[in-house]
This record gives C-alpha cells, structure tokens and sequence, in this order.
C-alpha cells in the first residue's frame, strides 16, 4: 500500500510567513494600530484570520470592514506579495520523492483555489498533487466546508486509508484534523504558528524542515529505499 501525502499550503509548502505577516502590519497601519513582529504574529495567528485580527487588538468595526468584499483589503495586499515567495527548504526535494516512489500528494488548505492553482504553476510543482482541496472563491473563504470535511469527504471518495496517511501542517489545525480523521500527524516548525503552540498541539511527529521528513515515514514502513 502506497501512502498518501496532505499538505496544508500556507507556511507550510509555500515560505509566506513574512508576506502575511507584512500584509497584517499593512492592515494594521491602515487602522492606525501598532505594528506587530514575527514572534508576536506566530503567538496569535489563526484560522479564520479575524480571529488574528482581533488578537492583535482590533475592533470588530475594523476587522469587518477587512473582511468586507470578500477580504479585498487583504487578499489585494497579500498575493502581490505571495507572488514572490518560495517553497520551503527541502519542499521540492520531498514532493519529487513522493512522486518517484509513486505514492499521492494532495492540498488542503484555507486559501482560494484559483491563485493557489496559479501559485502551483508559477513555482513548476503543479504536477505533483493529484487533488488540491480549498475554497472556491473570496465569498465563500470560511463560510462554507472545513478543510477538515472538505478531506474527509475526498478519502472517502478515493478510498484512501487513513492509517497510511500523513497530514504535514504548521498549525495546530492539522494536528486536530488528523486526530479527527485518523490521520498520522507532522507538524512543521517555521510557519504561521510558535513551535511552543505546535507542541501544546501534540501532533505526533515535529520537524523544522522537509528534510527530516523521510526518516519519519520510514519509521512508519514506507520508503524504505527512499
């Protein structure tokens, strides 16, 4: 049996924790509040990210008017700024490994489908997923299926078995879908979310890189040629 890969996106896959924490900073100047730094953004960052928002001390005046128009103050801000992040250290090397040893790589994430398509194929890795699980459109970003249900309902569909299956993440989000799911969590360190917050998580597996990935699924039986 072959094992199957999910990976979140954002801060995981893709190196965007400074573009989004440039984007909060942008948002909050707009406000007139207090810029924040990186360790102080990974101590509150979260899904939704109002809930970001307003642990950073906005009001919810403000918060709705950045969610208003399906997010355009940020979303118009943010990918501009994606447009020029990389992938993770070690990301390319492993998402080519899972392909030659031919096992699956999925996406599922928070963000939209169409600019994370478009992010896929300007960073030439679109070949390597098989499905990539998000929201449809700004509108419906957070209002309508979770990831964890949005994943849930492809392995059902593809008859996936959640005992060969690795969720990687960089937020505690993961860590509970794979405890929802069955899944084998890996939680990885350098993303939207402190080390310390990933932890509290107790995901089964952390790394700081994709390169101490392989020696983890190993342990589990797979790639063992790898």
């Amino acid at each position: 049996m072959k094992p199957v890969f999910v990976f979140d996106w954002n801060g995981t896959l893709l190196d965007d924790a400074n573009a989004l924490l440039q984007t909060t900073n942008t948002i909050l100047e707009r406000f007139g509040r207090p810029t924040i730094d990186l360790d102080t953004f990974r101590d509150h960052s979260d899904v939704p990210l109002s809930i970001l928002f307003r642990n950073v001390g906005m009001s919810e005046e403000e918060v709705a008017a950045v969610d208003h128009d399906g997010g355009a103050i940020f979303h118009d801000t943010y990918e501009p700024l994606a447009d020029k992040a990389e992938l993770r250290i070690g990301a390319r090397t492993v998402l080519e490994l899972v392909r030659q040893e031919a096992a699956s790589s999925i996406i599922v994430s928070n963000h939209i489908v169409a600019p994370l398509v478009a992010q896929l194929q300007r960073l030439g890795i679109d070949r390597y997923f098989k499905g990539v699980l998000a929201f449809e459109s700004r509108a419906t970003q957070y209002k309508t299926m979770s990831k964890g249900e949005r994943l849930r309902r492809y392995m059902e569909q593809n008859d996936i078995n959640p005992e060969s299956t690795f969720i990687i993440g960089d937020m505690p989000v993961e860590t509970n879908i794979a405890r929802s799911l069955g899944l084998i969590s890996i939680s990885i360190t350098g993303g939207f979310v402190s080390e310390a917050r990933l932890r509290a998580a107790k995901p089964d597996h952390i790394i700081h890189n994709y390169h101490e990935l392989l020696p983890i699924v190993q342990t589990h039986g797979f790639f063992l040629n790898g």
